[in-house]
């Protein structure tokens, strides 16, 4: 239940139900309702029926019990239960007062089930007199009965207060006695009021029940009927109370007394009939008629002297003390501070501002504002959010957009942008928004938009902003409705309070609605009244708060120009590129000297303890605030390779420099030390996180070109990526290329350089790979290094004790493996030294160190720390303060909760996004020590991993859950990466490594376990058990779980993978344990079984990798080819078949031994097609190396096994798999060889297929390549006139392939042979191979012999191959991005002539061949490598000229000839001659080296 509906009834609960405790069973068998004694206090505690009760709190509790994951069901609870809830369930209902005496109803509301003080009769004349009448059954009648009814009550008390000489006010929708069933004398219930022109024309009867005269004179003292709405939350219908206030002044009434005949409406005659004339007065609480006409006409005129005296007498109302109402804003907005703090985040809730308020809301422009509550409907056309969108970005968005869907809570704010731009959520419609979103009255808000709010609300307090970290500040411009009421409501619910809510209004009667409605509802009037400034004008609250407003939002921004001058960077301008966090020339000038002065000891001990460096950190050294901080030589190798790239002139326009860092060795503070120096001269800026790359490209390039005159004279961007993978780093490079291509920015001018900051356990190797690209950081200082941390280590422990600056300590040793050792060992043993290991804290420091040990970049929230020390009930009583003393109790409580060990070892994060805060240990090695010392024999790790995976504390805390449960997923599932920068590749989780290799596989096995049933039985943690197992060889239990993984995973490739591996292990472990016994038909039968179950999985896998639209994986290819070889190399040494003939005849026809016919019944067929899946699966991979551009790294986190060198692994495979088919070894010497063995054998030699065949052009330094090549040409010879497709494909490439290294063979068939024999292909090219098409465009391109009319002929084949080769490469990519499946070039256009024209490209590389792989990829790309002399002598450059930036081939006269091109970034944009290289790949033909002919 919300902790702001429960706080008025919690307190009487106790009390309430011991009073009932003994009437509970009568109260059961005859239910009636319960009215308590009225305490002493101002709540009163009623216990009710549920229809009597709020509707809204019995509803709204069992909502909140959802919200807080209670058990809720949904299903009606048995009666006695609902009963039993009906009568112990308490109804808080709260004294209040009434409107004030002559005031407009309008600006007053009354709460539901509140009640009035009771009736009053006659006091000084002038205080009123009040009469409640219920009004109940009156309010449903016709008008004609009800204005009767109405008219009579009026009258009636009217006349007995003008008699009387009293004000005085009769209230209608209040109960008037005991008697109504379950409330309360003078409880406000409220009545329907369709039409309020009925009560006020029911004064019409006036005129019908006395003379001219007396009714003039009451026409004069009885007012018109005020209208006071009452808020009930939960109501679907309006209701009021209407009350008519009397004021018989004495100039009306002196002498007078008032006879009236009250109207009655007679059912008899059905009209209005009026009684006999009556003089009315009042009698104590009551109206009654006068019985002694004598007496009461005697007393008159001193009725009359009364009256007068007292209105003439001074008002007794003492005047409001003098409030200082500038401080108490100062103090509500700050919390105490002198200046708002930057850190905290407001939420406003507006209505209607008027023209003179939108000129003087300056100061609302510098708030951090999360999001608008916006009751405008016309803001964005002439209110608030227009005018604030001229200064800053935002969001514009509906309630409904907060009603959450799937998204998790991180993808959620994502999509809205939140903490990025202002999200502005109209409430009531909008009035200029085309798709119709119109504003409604009260009563349809509610209706519609109620439910809406709530949910909004509750996201927005329940897990996206803890509470603390945010003020909800009302704005109340104009008269309050009832939504505005109801956002207050919902606020003060989640909240839990009114502590961090401030109300500003200028007008005292805007405010009297909302005190009344706040003051009424939830808590007293006075804790409104004390977070509430009332009455000061809009121009003076904008004054007072910019005069406290920090500096920063004030300051004005700049940016370096092309022209070396300064341009003032907009903050709208600035949010609109989120992805970036820009550094300006002037960032930090702003800071105060008062907040320097305080702070910037701890900003220095923070940052030396062990926290990330921060802009200030550079500001203070700079400004010589604090001492310098150190300049690593890795800084001044960056800033040179940085200068070189501005100096270069023919460069492209990305540059991409590397800082390779050991973990915790300062690499982050280098890049960003490099930022801090070239902000003046580059537009600087670091790339925030979980923002795509075509996102972060569209934001640098508005930074490059903003406020430049010319796009292609602008400052070049310098941008910082931290901790990202090579996928995003690539791809940001080729979306900063490609939109620089649109903007046809001129190729030579440096727009973008990427400074890459990544962490790597050998970064040595990586700066070896490229030095031109790559600065390593490692622990181990240079001379000059450990001078400098030998100075600076001196002077900081001047000021700090060692242990207050460990990480600068440790960094000073230079990470001396043995040092380092020592050290912290030491420092950790003094430090637990007498700890007690069995508190909370201790326990909270053993998860925060076993995560930071195993989980990079790993924290705990605050919150869930404070969760787990259950601080709550220490910080409840916070409210009660500013709050600036609230953050620092609220912090000295949760750190006082700490030890002094966990103090020294744990540091304060705060995210720079949302605010919130965060522990970790202060540096990694600690934590494992920590780790190491803690358990001490007494526990082991896998018991400490299993107690925090189950703690439902932690695991349920709602704020910081995704990165939590993030973390804790990682902890048992995340393997190590090579590729990800961790020290080496790992089959399981760090930690599962670790239990399984020092504590047991079971206990290994038991926290998986548990993790699958935590993460609600997630499949891929049922894959990782099933490969546990399988490591271990316990089949059985691998495959039960593979089965579990499969099942709701039935088309992840990795899972079904997963699934044939273990059948794979146990086909081979199956196989092993057959070594010790002969191996027969019968014992062979379960170990074939395993291998075909492991067959039928592969090719799942291989089904699902093709039809998966965003990925591709080649395991299931390769597992079903090593599986199907295994199957073959047990056929081939077993008993089973006579020889070796047999078992091919068995495998290959429909011939089956009598041996094997009845043990293997249920396989052959299986059998009998496993020579064409593998046959299959080699010619896929085949087909797909050549594609595409070999990459062997993985980065999946469930693929196992990957394939390093996958041409080299087909070339092996497609050997053993021929091996085992091609007979005897020489195949022409055998009497009759079969088409069949004659194709084994060329397997066998390699040249099964296009890869293979090339491979013996390269990389077969072992081989007689030439001859091999010339067996394979005269074994394909020998199936003359019956070669397939696939067969003459493979003739081909084995004939280009041996001119590639010899000219002079007897072998080699001529071009003329070649391209005669490839006729075929052109008959049917939809069905052709894509291999087939691709050798028609290399083999048919037009040579310099050839007349006009044969390079036509000879155009029109290849551009209608290459049309077909173009969709058969866009089927084969699906939606994988190009950046990942980059295209293979495999021959070029030589200057030769025949076959001499075809270029292999492993010709083209010998140029560079001696560089690393990395330099001369960069060497090629940049376009060096195409000037070298070797390259002009092999390759042939071809004509063409340049278009809208596409190339076009010279030659072609029907129609253009389109070629790709290879570096897109290099082709012009004007319309040029260009001369280039030409390539050719499975796509079509491709440029190379786009050169414009002078």
């Amino acid at each position: 239940m919300k902790s702001g509906q429960v706080f008025l009834i919690i307190s009487n609960r106790d009390q309430l139900m011991r009073s009932l405790k003994g009437t509970q069973k009568a109260q059961l068998k005859q239910p009636s309702p319960a009215v308590a004694n009225e305490t002493s206090g101002s709540l009163k505690a009623h216990s009710v029926k549920p229809q009597q009760l709020c509707p809204g709190i019995a509803k709204e509790t069992l909502d909140s019990q959802k919200d807080a994951g209670e058990s809720f069901t949904g299903k009606t609870p048995p009666d006695e239960e609902t009963e039993g809830l009906s009568i112990i369930l308490p109804v808080t209902k709260k004294d209040c007062k009434p409107r004030p005496f002559g005031k407009e109803g309008i600006n007053f509301t009354y709460v539901k089930h509140n009640v009035l003080q009771p009736e009053t009769g006659v006091l000084d004349l002038i205080s009123p007199c009040h009469e409640y009448k219920s009004f109940a059954t009156a309010a449903t009648l016709d008008r004609t009965r009800l204005q009767a009814k109405f008219a009579k009550e009026v009258i009636r008390f009217g006349t007995g207060c003008m008699n009387m000489r009293s004000n005085g006010t009769i209230h209608f929708g209040v109960m008037d006695s005991r008697g109504d069933m379950g409330y309360v004398h003078g409880e406000i219930i409220g009545i329907p009021v369709p039409e309020k022109d009925m009560y006020v024309d029911a004064l019409d009867h006036i005129e019908r029940c006395c003379s001219s005269s007396d009714a003039e004179h009451i026409r004069r003292c009885i007012r018109p009927p005020q209208f006071i709405e009452v808020t009930d939350l939960s109501a679907e219908d309006r209701r009021y109370v209407v009350e008519v206030d009397i004021v018989p002044l004495v100039s009306i009434v002196r002498h007078k007394v008032y006879a009236v005949r009250l109207p009655n409406f007679n059912e008899k005659s059905n009209k209005v009939a009026h009684e006999k004339e009556t003089i009315y007065w009042r009698v104590g609480a009551s109206t009654k008629p006068v019985d002694d006409l004598s007496e009461f006409y005697q007393q008159v005129p001193e009725r009359d002297i009364l009256r007068e005296a007292a209105e003439n007498r001074p008002s007794a109302t003492v005047p409001e003390a003098y409030q200082d109402l500038g401080r108490k804003l100062t103090m509500l907005i700050t919390g105490g501070r002198k200046y708002i703090d930057k850190g905290q985040w407001f939420i406003l809730v507006t209505n209607r501002f008027g023209s003179e308020d939108l000129n003087n809301i300056d100061f609302l422009m510098n708030l951090n504002i999360l999001c608008v509550f916006d009751f405008d409907p016309d803001s964005n056309v002439s209110g608030f959010c227009q005018k604030y969108q001229k200064h800053h970005a935002a969001n514009l968005h509906f309630l409904h957009n907060y009603m959450q869907s799937e998204m998790t809570i991180g993808e959620f704010q994502k999509q809205m942008h939140l903490f990025e731009q202002t999200s502005w959520i109209f409430c009531n419609g909008r009035t200029d928004f085309r798709k119709g979103e119109l504003p409604s009255d009260d009563m349809t808000w509610f209706k519609t938009k109620k439910t809406q709010l709530k949910e909004c609300v509750s996201l927005i307090c329940k897990q996206i902003l803890p509470k603390g970290t945010f003020t909800l500040v009302f704005l109340l411009t104009s008269p309050v409705e009832g939504p505005l009421l109801h956002t207050y409501s919902e606020f003060f619910a989640d909240m839990g309070g009114h502590e961090d809510i401030v109300c500003i209004s200028e007008s005292e009667e805007n405010f009297e609605k909302w005190q009344s409605f706040a003051g009424g509802s939830f808590c007293d009037e006075s804790t409104v009244a004390h977070s509430s400034v009332v009455g000061m004008k809009m121009s003076h609250v904008n004054a007072t708060l910019l005069r406290i407003q920090s500096v920063a939002s004030r300051t004005f921004k700049h940016l370096p120009t092309y022209v070396r001058g300064e341009c003032l960077l907009e903050t709208r301008e600035e949010e609109k590129m989120s992805s970036l966090e820009i550094l300006y020339m002037d960032h930090s000038d702003e800071t105060r000297e008062d907040f320097i002065t305080a702070e910037k000891e701890n900003i220095e001990q923070h940052f030396y303890l062990g926290g990330q460096v921060s802009w200030l950190n550079f500001w203070l050294a700079e400004k010589k605030h604090v001492g310098e901080v150190i300049r690593r030589d890795a800084y001044h190798e960056v800033s040179d390779l940085l200068s070189d790239c501005l100096k270069a002139k023919d460069q492209p326009h990305t540059q991409v420099l590397n800082i390779f860092h050991h973990p915790g060795s300062g690499g982050s503070t280098v890049a960003r030390q490099v930022l801090w120096n070239s902000r003046k001269k580059l537009r600087c800026a670091v790339v925030k996180p979980s923002y795509s790359a075509v996102t972060v490209s569209e934001h640098a390039h508005h930074l490059r070109k903003y406020e430049e005159n010319d796009i292609t004279k602008c400052v070049p961007v310098l941008l910082l990526v931290e901790d990202c993978d090579d996928e995003f780093l690539d791809e940001l490079k080729f979306e900063l290329e490609m939109a620089t291509k649109r903007q046809r920015i001129v190729h030579g001018t440096l727009c973008f350089i990427i400074l890459s900051c990544q962490r790597s356990y050998n970064p040595e190797k990586m700066c070896k790979e490229s030095p031109l690209q790559n600065v390593q950081v490692t622990h181990k200082l240079s001379d000059e290094e450990k001078r400098q941390f030998a100075s600076k280590r001196t002077m900081l422990e001047q000021q700090y004790k060692p242990e207050f600056i460990l990480t600068f300590v440790l960094m000073s040793e230079g990470f001396d493996h043995q040092k380092i050792v020592e050290y912290v060992e030491h420092f950790v043993r003094n430090l637990l030294v007498g700890i007690d290991r069995t508190t909370v804290v201790t326990r909270l420091i053993h998860y925060v160190a076993m995560l930071n040990t195993y989980v990079q970049n790993s924290f705990l929230s605050q919150s869930h720390c404070e969760a787990l020390l259950a601080l709550s009930i220490y910080l409840e009583g916070s409210h009660l303060m500013q709050d600036e003393v609230r953050e620092q109790f609220c912090r000295r409580v949760f750190e006082e909760a700490l030890t002094e060990p966990a103090r020294l070892v744990l540091i304060h994060l705060r995210d720079e996004r949302t605010h919130i805060k965060s522990i970790r240990m202060i540096h990694p090695l600690v934590a494992k020590e920590i780790l190491q010392q803690l358990l001490c024999h007494q526990k082991q790790e896998s018991e400490l991993a299993l107690e925090l995976l189950c703690n439902d504390v932690l695991f349920e805390h709602r704020f910081g859950r995704e990165d939590y449960k993030k973390f804790l997923r990682a902890l048992f599932m995340k393997r190590d990466r090579v590729s990800k920068g961790d020290e080496a590749d790992s089959l399981f989780s760090p930690l599962i490594e670790h239990v399984r290799d020092t504590e047991s596989v079971e206990k290994a096995i038991d926290l998986l376990k548990e993790a699958y049933k935590r993460f609600d039985k997630d499949p891929l943690f049922a894959q990782h058990l099933a490969r546990l197992y399988c490591s271990e060889e316990k089949f059985e239990e691998a495959e039960r779980w593979a089965e579990i993984a499969a099942k709701r995973l039935p088309n992840h490739p990795f899972v079904l993978h997963t699934k044939g591996q273990v059948y794979r292990k146990w086909f081979q472990a199956k196989v092993v344990a057959l070594k010790k016994q002969r191996k027969t038909a019968e014992n062979l039968v379960d170990a074939i079984q395993t291998a075909v179950k492991g067959m039928d999985c592969f090719q799942d896998s291989q089904r699902a990798a093709i039809e998966a639209a965003e990925s591709m994986s080649y395991s299931g290819f390769f597992a079903a080819v090593e599986v199907g070889c295994g199957l073959l190399k047990l056929f081939f040494t077993s008993c089973v078949f006579s020889d070796k003939e047999e078992c091919e005849r068995y495998l290959l026809t429909n011939y089956i031994p009598e041996d094997v016919r009845k043990p293997w019944e249920s396989l052959h067929t299986k059998l009998k097609g496993l020579q064409s899946v593998i046959h299959k699966a080699l010619e896929w991979v085949s087909e797909d190396l050549s594609f595409f551009q070999t990459d062997t790294s993985t980065d999946e986190e469930d693929s196992e096994d990957p394939v390093k060198h996958p041409k080299k692994w087909l070339m092996d495979n497609s050997v053993k798999y021929g091996k085992y088919f091609c007979g005897p070894e020489d195949v022409t010497k055998s009497n009759m060889p079969t088409l069949v063995m004659v194709r084994m054998k060329i397997h066998q030699l390699g040249g099964g297929n296009m890869t293979t065949i090339f491979s013996l052009v390269t990389g077969q330094k072992n081989r007689d390549q030439v001859k091999t090549l010339e067996n394979i040409i005269s074994l394909y010879k020998l199936l003359k006139g019956t070669m397939d497709q696939i067969d003459t494909v493979n003739y081909i490439m084995a004939n280009i392939a041996l001119s590639c290294l010899t000219t002079h063979s007897k072998a080699l068939a001529s071009l003329k042979d070649l391209q005669d024999l490839s006729q075929r292909f052109l008959n049917n090219k939809q069905k052709s191979q894509t291999k087939a098409l691709f050798l028609l465009t290399v083999l048919f391109w037009p040579e310099e012999h050839d007349s006009e009319e044969v390079k036509e002929e000879k155009y029109d084949l290849v551009l209608s191959a290459v049309r077909h080769l173009s969709r058969r490469y866009h089927d084969k990519m699906k939606d994988i991005p190009t950046r990942k499946r980059k295209i293979c070039t495999l021959f070029f256009l030589g200057s030769g002539s025949g076959l001499d024209k075809i270029v292999h490209k492993s010709r083209v590389g010998t140029a560079t061949a001696s560089q690393p792989v990395s330099e001369k990829k960069m060497r090629w790309y940049h376009g060096e490598g195409w000037k070298m002399p070797e390259i002009a002598r092999q390759l042939k450059r071809v004509s063409g000229w340049t278009e809208n930036g596409k190339v076009y081939l010279e030659g072609r006269q029907r129609s253009e000839f389109t070629v790709l091109a290879h570096n897109i970034a290099s082709v012009p944009y004007s319309n040029e001659n260009v001369t280039f290289y030409l390539g050719f790949t499975m796509r079509g033909p491709m440029a190379y080296n786009v050169t414009v002919t002078k």
